[in-house]
């Protein structure tokens, strides 16, 4: 269960924030007295904190900077009634992960404290390399595979973590680019330090600019207060750009520029200001050809590259599909409540003979939903989907439901009858908020701002709801395709 604490002395303040999480998978604890917060936070697993910073009896930065003595990666929002962009500045500079000015909307709590859990999840789940040991243990993530191509990955990790250089990790999509960004973080002498991750891809132009660099009050429409930046907020730290390739021209010129000598300036301001940060960069598009075509900066590139790590595509990962197969089915058993053992011959030839365009999170997705489906303890291969078959669907035995989602269901329950379920209603209603989500976002072609609206949800509710259920909008783009 993940928790947050809000510590205010205006009650409402909480409720508010109570309202916001209500049936959801986050715990939220309240206090409205600062001596209440160290022993909560050391008492309890917290994973975001929100303070107001006009307590009565401390200032919130002064117990910040406590708080940061105990625990120097939890995600601090700060809360405050006016804004100070000084205060708001000192507040950044203390590591805070944002803030949110009175009165509080709903949506915007919502949206920053799931992408604040996200990067408490990012910075503070171990990533493993793997190992029979490793294998056993269920916390944090694995880098499953035992392959020679795997084994030459993680002898690279090893070797740039601690080195304070820049790295390019380049691989397919859905091949495990950010956890190796993850592992390199976790192993490098900057592991103490925040870790804040950037989709280069999500944000158009003037936004991303912004994410990056911060901006100025009035720098463009909308630019109510002065923003602070990742690469200014994670000094000291390490940034991963995930997506490098999308970055327009304009910003590739700024990158580069604070990677030649850790200076910035905010968009649409005159100061310059110092930072220290290291940079981890992804992308799965060929930089070399869009230099050629003049898309990306060949001195950037270079600059970005000071060590590279190529991941290889799961089709070329010698035996390492039957280990990630055998781990996703013990992960899935669990989450599913199913006890499905292995898979039948034909299915393994199956997985074996498709190319996984979609690599690891493909395989990851194929598998969850084939054992949501399946109702032996054998996955066999018409519980598979139509793309392992060349688009055909697999033929079933006969007398069983031949496609339809009604027709689906009643299989599904009358799975869940004869395994004894317990817990029908939410196995049921799982599978049925899976395949509502997954339609949405196909209908709107990936739109998570169209799809919240069609569905009545903010978009931090129906991201968060995407993570639980293990939905990618590549996934469901690329399955209509």
């Amino acid at each position: 269960m993940t928790q947050i604490l809000v510590v205010d002395d205006d009650r409402a303040v909480a409720r508010l924030v109570q309202r916001c999480f209500e049936g959801s998978e986050v715990d939220v604890l309240t206090s409205q007295r600062a001596a209440e917060v160290i022993p909560l936070i050391e008492k309890h697993t917290i994973d975001v904190l929100l303070l107001d910073i006009m307590l009565p009896e401390i200032n919130g930065l002064d117990l910040a900077r406590q708080i940061r003595q105990i625990d120097s990666k939890l995600p601090i929002i700060f809360v405050t009634g006016r804004d100070d962009s000084e205060t708001t500045i000192e507040a950044m500079k203390l590591g805070a992960y944002d803030y949110l000015v009175k009165p509080l909307d709903v949506g915007m709590v919502q949206e920053l404290v799931e992408r604040a859990i996200e990067n408490r999840r990012l910075m503070h789940e171990p990533v493993v390399l793997t190992s029979q040991q490793a294998e056993e243990n269920e916390s944090g993530d694995l880098l499953i595979g035992r392959s020679p191509q795997m084994l030459a990955v993680y002898k690279e990790v090893g070797r740039v973590a601690a080195q304070n250089v820049n790295v390019l990790v380049r691989g397919e999509s859905g091949s495990g680019k950010e956890l190796i960004a993850r592992a390199i973080y976790q192993h490098s002498n900057r592991n103490s330090e925040p870790f804040l991750a950037v989709n280069c891809a999500a944000l158009r132009e003037t936004l991303l600019e912004s994410e990056l660099f911060g901006h100025e009050k009035g720098a463009f429409t909308g630019a109510d207060s002065r923003r602070i930046g990742k690469f200014e907020q994670c000094n000291g730290g390490t940034i991963f750009l995930d997506e490098v390739g999308d970055m327009s021209l304009t910003i590739q010129a700024k990158v580069l520029r604070l990677l030649q000598d850790q200076r910035l300036e905010r968009l649409g301001g005159a100061e310059t200001i110092t930072t220290d940060v290291r940079i981890i960069s992804a992308t799965n598009r060929d930089l070399e050809e869009m230099i050629a075509d003049g898309d990306f900066r060949l001195d950037l590139f270079h600059r970005l590259k000071s060590f590279e790590i190529a991941i290889p595509p799961l089709r070329d990962r010698d035996g390492d599909l039957e280990q990630l197969v055998q781990y996703f089915l013990k992960q899935f058993n669990k989450q599913l409540g199913k006890e499905i053992t292995g898979l039948s011959a034909e299915s393994l030839a199956r997985l074996k003979a498709y190319d996984w365009p979609g690599n690891i999170r493909e395989l990851q997705e194929v598998l969850r939903k084939s054992m949501l489906m399946a109702t032996s303890t054998v996955l066999a291969p018409e519980w598979l989907p139509p793309e392992l078959f060349g688009g055909a669907a697999p033929i079933r035995p006969s007398g069983e439901s031949q496609g339809s989602d009604e027709d689906a269901f009643d299989v599904f329950l009358t799975q869940l009858e004869s395994r004894g379920s317990e817990n029908m209603y939410a196995e049921s209603l799982e599978w049925m908020e899976q395949r509502l989500l997954s339609f949405v976002l196909d209908k709107t072609a990936g739109n998570q701002s169209k799809a919240a609206a069609l569905l009545g949800i903010t978009r931090g509710s129906l991201r968060h709801k995407m993570r639980a259920l293990g939905i990618t909008v590549e996934q469901v783009v690329k399955g209509d395709e």
